[in-house]
């Protein structure tokens, strides 16, 4: 059976062998890291990943790139008196992932249009690299079309801020169900505020 040329592309991003998509790699991080942390670009980087979580070439959809530091939130060590037992130094972590953080920013540089998705780039030793889609909600090639429409509607405004997205949910333990999955809905803090 013939592959896909998407199939393609998909295996030449999983698996970087040659030295070509090594050297155009490093070439793209040292752009890249010269460049604003969040910007729009002309198309996707990766066109399978795009396509896949709803991407079209058409008018009223947008491709940003949005560059977030790596790594723990690790804070400065007190300096003076006794070293508290819990003093909270190392391992703290936020409680976003950072893909749902690059939604979020990219969701403020571009406030009239609407996060639809994202996907991993590339990343270097300080920075991961994310393409969002953005769509535009009052656009008539957005409205019109049969797929995309439903973004439009008014309960999905600002839909990366309350995790809807499928970083969002990700990060919500919304994949797991069933045991063990008991405290994820409809939110871990409905969760918590329920009466017993």
């Amino acid at each position: 059976m013939a592959r896909s040329s998407y199939s393609h592309m998909a295996e030449t991003w999983k698996r970087p062998r040659d030295d070509e998509m090594r050297e155009q790699t490093i070439k793209r991080l040292i752009q890249w890291r010269r460049g604003p942390s969040v910007e729009r670009v002309e198309g996707p980087t990766r066109l399978d990943r795009a396509r896949a979580l709803g991407y079209k070439a058409k008018q009223g959809v947008i491709i940003a790139r949005c560059r977030v530091r790596r790594g723990g939130l690790r804070k400065p060590r007190p300096r003076s008196g006794r070293g508290p037992s819990k003093m909270g130094v190392r391992r703290i972590t936020p409680g976003k992932n950072l893909q749902r953080i690059a939604e979020e920013r990219t969701s403020k540089r571009f406030p009239n249009l609407r996060v639809l998705n994202s996907y991993h780039v590339l990343d270097d030793g300080r920075h991961y690299y994310y393409e969002v889609i953005l769509v535009d909600p009052d656009h008539p090639a957005i409205q019109s079309d049969d797929d995309l429409s439903w973004i439009t509607e008014p309960q999905h405004k600002d839909r990366v801020g309350r995790g809807k997205t499928s970083a969002g949910k990700k990060g919500r333990g919304l994949r797991n169900k069933g045991k063990g999955a008991e405290k994820v809905r409809p939110s871990s803090r409905a969760h918590d505020n329920r009466g017993t």
